[in-house]
């Protein structure tokens, strides 16, 4: 009977050591998964944030310039200065993108204010600023895209089976996307042709 019991407590041990690894076997590659995943989101943020750090950079410069021929547009300076202050305040994806808004509306507001200055649009450092501008805006497209695709991929991680098991045992949850505000559909109208 002592036999029957120690095999008995043996086949127990080895079931139990078989469960143990196949979960292992399940869990760790899902586990390596979604933490290379957030890691991913991480660094593409990363990205976003270095262009929007260069916009934040540039827009001094060329308020600066602008000011040089429109001192009385105060207002649009002003716009623009509390969206740079609430962009450095950001502290989340959502904050962020909130800011980003405010200062795109508020750089749209400067660009037509320049329409009434043919002579600013003619000065080298002001054509200078908008090609480092507009080269910053296509790279912070770009940089957004990525992001919401390496968010896209970690969210279809964490809210799929299994992982979503594996995600609430160790805490991961979904990103949030870089999202367009209302009304970025239409396009502002804005004309630099130099000619009255």
């Amino acid at each position: 009977m002592a036999n029957g019991k120690k095999s008995s407590a043996m086949i127990i041990i080895i079931a139990i050591v078989v469960i143990i690894g196949i979960a292992l076997v399940l869990i760790v590659p899902k586990y390596n998964s979604l933490v290379n995943g957030e890691e991913q989101v991480e660094a593409s943020w990363a990205q976003v944030e270095n262009q929007l750090q260069r916009r934040f950079d540039l827009i001094p410069n060329l308020v600066q310039t602008v000011k040089g021929y429109a001192a009385h547009e105060e207002e649009v300076f002003t716009q623009i200065a509390d969206a740079r202050t609430q962009y450095g305040g950001a502290a989340t994806v959502e904050e962020a993108a909130e800011a980003n808004d405010d200062l795109t509306s508020a750089l749209s507001r400067l660009l037509v204010v320049v329409e009434n200055y043919p002579q600013l649009k003619a000065d080298v450092q002001f054509t200078q600023l908008m090609d480092e501008l507009s080269g910053t805006e296509n790279r912070l497209a770009v940089a957004r895209q990525d992001y919401n695709e390496v968010v896209r991929t970690f969210n279809g991680d964490v809210r799929s089976f299994p992982g979503n098991l594996i995600a609430g045992m160790f805490g991961f949850d979904s990103k949030e996307y870089f999202e367009a505000a209302n009304g970025a559909e239409t396009a502002p109208s804005i004309n630099f042709d130099t000619e009255e």
